[in-house]
């Protein structure tokens, strides 16, 4: 299991998890990364300009079952709710563009929550911005019994704190100046209006042991097992302009929205030691947590926005069999965190373009079309997004459409053709050599006779007819047959199948509907070029190169 890479203002809160989240027709779900396609195809999510890691939270539901121990297959399908909390008390960071973007994200995944912005709920608000009060009255809490203080230390006198830190090599943190001020000490810089923020105030002695339902006891490159509470320093609760923090915010909000259950990335173990501190403080229970690794980079670093638009990716877990496709109706069947891998997973690229490919093979054949007829259209490269002819390159071309802007670069090179650079390239070599002239006479001759158009009119039988009768009057037959052909009709080596294509190209020739900025080569312009093309010369200059290939070695 992995998180979402998205925007660090989105936590999902998921109460047990993945039964509410209603399985589609055609998407799944593959342990080696997927951007699926759901109902509201086309396109991936869009970027919102920030990226982080999303957190899932359990809530137990109505069974006795749910929320005790770590959730399985059985106590993530019973009885609970799929919910969406809003972290958006960074204020520089948080608009509400970045929160539009998020939700058509999760929609465009097909996650549809039950309680959340937009719908509602039990335990709102679902805006961490609209919690501000809740947050401030535990916060008061905190200050009332000790736990917490009020700090006037200026932006200088903290960076002159880290400073001195750097310089003894010690860990930069606060040195307690106002830990231990009087009350008469703090109403004077209050009558005086000097800005403060609240300060927790961490324990100086003991440890705080993390027990992780994927690690056990926790023991990380950068992080042991325990933590010296020493070496933490009091941490900010409620900044200077009433805004509380992250690790404030979420333990409230968790304890008061019921949460048993925390599964996040490995990176919020630091994180997770605060928030267990003000678990204890504010006496709530503390959930269980999970802490899973981070998706790396083929380099195995830390994947991120310089290794591309890779949003989505399920990676790290495996239901113990060969399979890599499941729908989600099979995810919450199989899912259970005893085999979420330890170990980061590494993001492969390619292997989500072929998965994705898989997943665009599913998609009913209507549906496939209408999505590539908009997206061409909507391009450029047609002026309409329905028809017969759409429907019939749809055929042809979606084996070779891994991701929908693929299918831009497809269909260009269908209705391309590049008979010059092909016959004077290395590869084309070896058929120009091969008589090559010869068969363009002949199929000029068939093209001038109406032959070769007839053979089209009559479908798949005809065109299959006239191709056998073609090659027995060359006396040619598999590769030495087709080889040539194709090049002479495609100005390509390598293509979908030929008949196929053909057929479709005489059919954009007929419709009208290719845009003259899309470079279609009709069948009639293709044998005009094919009869202006100077075999002599061709001849020669392939002798010679190969003559100069041979002299070379």
């Amino acid at each position: 299991m992995a998180s979402l890479i998205g925007s660090p203002l989105l936590r999902i809160r998921v109460f047990p998890v993945v039964t509410l989240l209603k399985p589609r027709a055609c998407p799944s779900f593959a342990s080696g990364g997927v951007a699926p396609p759901s109902r509201r195809l086309p396109g991936p999510p869009r970027s919102t300009g920030t990226s982080g890691s999303a957190s899932l939270r359990l809530r137990p539901g109505t069974s006795t079952s749910a929320g005790r121990g770590p959730p399985s297959s059985t106590t993530s399908s019973r009885g609970g709710k799929f919910v969406l909390r809003i972290e958006d008390t960074d204020l520089e960071r948080s608009t509400k563009q970045s929160e539009e973007a998020l939700l058509h994200d999760l929609s465009w995944l097909g996650l549809d929550w039950d309680e959340g912005p937009g719908v509602g709920g039990e335990y709102g608000p679902y805006r961490q911005s609209e919690r501000n009060s809740m947050y401030k009255e535990y916060a008061e809490k905190l200050l009332n019994s000790g736990l917490a203080y009020r700090c006037f230390c200026s932006n200088e006198e903290l960076e002159q704190m880290k400073e001195i830190a750097n310089l003894k090599k010690l860990p930069p943190v606060y040195t307690g100046k106002w830990a231990t001020a009087t009350e008469e000490e703090a109403q004077d810089e209050l009558a005086k209006g000097t800005p403060y923020t609240y300060r927790f105030r961490v324990p100086k002695e003991g440890t705080v042991k993390i027990n992780d339902l994927i690690r056990g006891e926790v023991r990380y490159e950068l992080y042991d097992v325990s933590w010296s509470l020493d070496t933490l320093g009091d941490f900010v609760i409620l900044r200077s302009n009433g805004q509380p923090v992250y690790n404030f915010c979420v333990t409230v909000d968790d304890a008061t929205m019921r949460i048993s259950h925390v599964i996040r990335a490995e990176e919020h173990l630091p994180n997770t030691l605060r928030q267990a501190l003000i678990y204890k403080a504010l006496e709530f229970s503390m959930p269980q947590f999970a802490h899973v690794s981070l998706i790396l980079a083929p380099d195995r670093s830390k994947l991120s926005k310089r290794h591309g638009a890779t949003s989505v990716a399920l990676l790290g877990w495996g239901d113990g069999t060969e399979n890599e496709f499941f729908t989600m109706e099979q995810l919450v069947e199989k899912f259970s965190i005893e085999r979420v891998n330890k170990s980061g997973a590494v993001f492969d690229s390619a292997k989500l373009r072929w998965m994705n490919g898989q997943h665009l093979k599913a998609i009913p054949q209507d549906q496939l079309t209408k999505v590539l007829g908009e997206h061409w259209k909507s391009n450029g490269i047609l002026t309409e997004s329905e028809g017969m002819f759409v429907k019939e390159v749809v055929d042809l071309l979606k084996d070779g459409i891994e991701l929908i802007p693929d299918s831009d670069t497809v269909l260009l090179n269908l209705l391309s053709y590049p008979l010059h650079n092909t016959l004077a390239s290395a590869e084309g070599r070896p058929l120009v050599e091969d008589k090559l002239s010869e068969v363009a006479a002949s199929l000029l001759s068939a093209y001038d006779s109406g032959e070769f158009h007839k053979a089209l009119e009559e479908g798949h039988a005809g065109w299959q007819q006239w191709v056998k009768s073609f090659g027995k009057s060359l006396k040619r037959k598999g590769k030495s047959l087709f080889m040539p052909l194709r090049v002479l009709l495609t100005g390509k080596l390598h293509g979908p199948d030929m008949g196929m294509a053909m057929h479709v190209l005489r059919e954009a020739g007929l419709c009208g509907t290719i845009t003259p900025q899309a470079g279609f080569v009709t069948l009639d312009e293709r044998f005009k070029i094919m009869r202006e093309v100077d075999w002599e010369a061709l001849n020669r200059d392939s002798k010679a190169e190969s003559v100069a290939v041979a002299s070379s070695h």
